[in-house]
């Protein structure tokens, strides 16, 4: 009996400390090699590749640059107006996105040369490129809640490595008035970019 009750004692604390683990951080994250010193000095939001909630793409692409922005830790950010005029105005970064998208869906991986071409029509080091997983008014274990869901993906446009990947999502109760999902965006992306290179200890020892 008093062997049960510790293998119950044991079981419980070992999952309470996975709990515990889990509090405070994102859902799934990874760093590249060079994460902890890539340090660099511009970046652009990119269009989020399409998913079944591109109605929130603009969104989302201002709620990301603007809490880049906000943190401080890159000197600039390209507004995600300028972004978007940008591959409206040059048919050859449009078909450099659309090829760069093409292969990352298909391989998983950042295509190198369009990587690079990219960050040159950008005129920038670094870019995020985005997925956007939930957008939407739902019922989640009993509530109302409006949800919001990202996985992002920093890249270095200089040699079109993966630097960074995290995914997260964040959910806002509700009675009787429903949060504005963009509000509950502009919180994720927030908590996000705190995890994102370069972290306020990007190269130091």
């Amino acid at each position: 009996m008093a062997t049960d009750r510790l293998r119950t004692y044991s079981l419980g604390a070992m999952l309470l400390l996975v709990t515990l683990a889990g509090c405070g951080g994102l859902q799934e994250m990874w760093e590249g090699p060079g994460a902890r010193v890539f340090r660099p000095q511009s970046i652009a939001v990119l269009p989020p590749m399409a998913s079944q909630y591109d109605s929130a793409r603009e969104d989302i692409q201002e709620v990301i640059a603007n809490s880049l922005a906000k943190a401080g830790r890159i000197e600039r950010v390209v507004p995600a107006e300028q972004v978007t005029d940008i591959f409206q105005g040059s048919k050859e970064a449009f078909d450099s996105l659309v090829f760069y998208f093409s292969r990352l869906e298909m391989t998983g991986q950042s295509d190198k040369d369009s990587a690079i071409k990219l960050g040159k029509a950008l005129n920038v080091e670094s870019f995020l490129i985005i997925r956007i997983n939930a957008w939407e008014y739902a019922r989640k274990e009993g509530d109302n809640v409006g949800r919001v869901g990202l996985t992002m993906r920093l890249v270095d446009a200089t040699t079109g490595a993966t630097i960074w990947k995290a995914r997260h999502e964040k959910a806002s109760s509700y009675m009787f008035f429903k949060p504005n999902l963009k509000d509950v965006a502009a919180e994720l992306t927030d908590e996000m970019i705190k995890y994102m290179p370069p972290t306020p200890n990007s190269g130091k020892r």
